[in-house]
């Protein structure tokens, strides 16, 4: 594995008007490595995972992805950034239900004004491989809710992004199939050499992450 540092986060704060979300950040991360950060609802770790995803600008500090200060960046860079760079799988899947799947998986490449041709044969491939080609004519209304998220990580991965964020994505899923999707998470990360991050609060998914942290208050601490 490369070790190379892709994510450098300095003393970042980041702050709302009825909460202190952030309270000083510091972190690297390195290239093609697997990051876990488990914490109770409201530690600050789904803040931190939508920063590095240029979701969000710190209020205090920086953050820095592959040399880029991403708060430097104006909201057309940010935007060219999310989608030629991240990753996201969230919760909840947020497929578009007047789209059939394959279209929801094509949709980031359309809008960024990039090939479809091999991104539909790499959704094609990944279809293949997690088991859901039945599913890519299908619309999101019709898959069940573990289906949704496979055809969420097809799109998510549809453009080999550099860093893949992972925001409980679990969450809606029995503990069979939450495992199952942890693996197939990093296993499809190895393969694209993406720098993969998961935020969770479910302490048994946490067990086979070889870097781990723990959000407190705002305040991120090693495992």
């Amino acid at each position: 594995m490369s070790q190379n540092v892709i994510i450098k986060i300095e003393n970042v704060k980041k702050f709302y008007p009825k909460s202190k979300a952030l309270n000083g950040v510091s972190v690297s991360m390195n290239e093609g490595e697997e990051y876990l950060i488990r914490g109770s609802s409201g530690s600050g770790k789904s803040t931190l995972l939508y920063l590095l995803g240029g979701l969000e600008r710190p209020t205090e500090g920086k953050v820095i992805v592959n040399q880029k200060n991403l708060g430097e960046l104006n909201d057309e860079e940010l935007a060219l950034y999310r989608n030629r760079y991240v990753g996201f799988v969230f919760q909840f899947h947020f497929l578009l239900s007047s789209m059939n799947c394959m279209d929801n998986i094509l949709l980031p490449s359309r809008l960024g004004g990039l090939e479809s041709s091999e991104v539909k044969k790499r959704a094609l491939v990944l279809a293949d491989h997690l088991q859901v080609s039945h599913c890519l004519e299908k619309f999101p209304f019709e898959l069940s809710g573990g289906e949704q998220q496979r055809i969420n990580i097809i799109r998510a991965l549809s453009l080999k992004p550099h860093l893949l964020l992972c925001d409980e994505p679990t969450g809606n899923l029995d503990s069979e199939n939450s495992k199952k999707v942890i693996q197939l998470l990093r296993l499809l990360a190895r393969e694209f050499n993406s720098t993969l991050v998961v935020v969770t609060h479910d302490p048994l998914i946490a067990q086979s992450f070889p870097n781990q942290f723990v959000m407190k208050d705002g305040v991120l601490l090693t495992q």
